[in-house]
C-alpha cells in the first residue's frame, strides 16, 4: 500500500466505529486527509485495536515521522558551561532523544481537541493511538487523576525516541506563588528521575506549564534551568539534557540562562 492508500484505509476503519462519522466524505487532497485522520485519531476514546489496523498505522506513522526529518543529539552543539546540557529549537516529535517530556493534564489521555497545537496532541498524533490506550492502563490501575509535579513512561511508539515521559505542570491562574514554582522543579525533578531509573542517557524537555498554563515564561525557564542544575550537583548524573523551544521567545530567555550562542 501507498502512503495515500495506508491514510486512506485508516480513515475509512475510524469512521466505521462511529454511526454518526459514517456519512464524512474523504477530502481529495493530500493535507485534508491528514487533517481528517489526525482529528478521528485525536476524538477516538481509548480502546483496543486491531493487529491489522495497528500495522497499518505504525507503517503509516513512522513514514509520515521519517518525512518530516530527524535530529540527532549528535547534531547538536552542547553549552559552553556545561556539556551535559543542550539547547535547540524545533519540534520536539523530531528529536531521537530517550526520552521527550510531554507536559500532559490531568487525565493523562492525550488531547482530545481535533487538531489543536498543543504539545500533548501532537505527540499522541504522531505516536499512535496505542499510547492512548497506554496511558488509559496506566490511569486505570492508579484510579485517580495525575498529581502535578509527578511524571509518567510510555514507550515512544512511533516516535523517533524510544519513551515519552508525561508529567502535569502547575496552572497558573492569578498571581505566581512558591507553590506553583516548587510544583514546576517537582516536574522536572521527576522527569529525571524518572528517565534514569528506566535507563535514559538522554532527555528533551518542553517548556513546561507555559502557554496555556500561563506559567511565567522567563520565571519558567529559569526554575527549569535551575532544577536540572541542582540535579547534576545532587546526583552526579551524566544524563544529557536538552531544553526544547519552539517559540522565539523562549528561545532568547534560555540562550541568555545557559549563555548559549546557537
Amino acid at each position: 500500500m501507498t502512503q495515500e492508500e495506508k491514510r486512506i484505509w485508516l480513515i475509512r476503519q475510524l469512521l466505521s466505529e462511529e454511526p454518526e462519522y459514517r456519512e464524512y466524505g474523504i477530502p481529495a487532497d493530500t493535507q485534508g486527509q491528514r487533517n481528517l485522520l489526525r482529528a478521528l485519531m485525536n476524538v477516538r476514546p481509548p480502546r483496543p485495536l486491531s493487529p491489522e489496523f495497528m500495522r497499518i498505522q505504525d507503517d503509516y506513522l513512522r513514514e509520515e515521522n521519517r518525512q518530516a526529518g530527524v535530529t540527532e543529539i549528535g547534531d547538536l552543539t552542547p553549552c559552553p558551561l556545561d556539556n551535559r546540557i543542550y539547547l535547540w529549537q524545533g519540534d520536539i516529535t523530531t528529536l531521537k532523544a530517550d526520552a521527550i517530556v510531554n507536559a500532559a493534564n490531568s487525565a493523562l489521555l492525550g488531547c482530545f481537541r481535533p487538531l489543536h497545537n498543543c504539545i500533548d496532541n501532537i505527540i499522541h498524533s504522531k505516536a499512535g493511538l496505542a499510547l492512548r490506550e497506554k496511558c488509559n492502563c496506566i490511569m486505570a490501575a492508579q484510579g485517580h487523576e495525575e498529581p502535578t509535579g509527578q511524571a509518567k513512561i510510555t514507550p515512544g511508539y512511533n516516535l523517533p525516541c524510544k519513551y515519552v515521559i508525561h508529567t502535569v505542570g502547575p496552572i497558573v491562574e492569578g498571581q505566581l506563588t512558591k507553590r506553583h514554582e516548587a510544583l514546576l522543579a517537582s516536574c522536572y525533578q521527576s522527569c529525571l528521575k524518572t528517565a534514569e531509573e528506566n535507563g535514559c542517557q538522554s532527555i528533551a524537555f518542553c517548556c513546561i506549564s507555559t502557554g496555556m498554563f500561563m506559567f511565567p515564561n522567563q520565571r519558567a525557564a529559569e526554575i527549569a534551568v535551575d532544577t536540572v542544575r541542582n540535579y547534576y550537583e545532587e546526583t552526579g548524573s551524566q544524563i544529557k539534557t536538552i531544553f526544547n523551544v519552539f517559540k522565539d521567545v523562549d528561545g532568547g530567555i534560555y540562550r541568555q540562562l545557559l549563555q548559549h550562542s546557537s
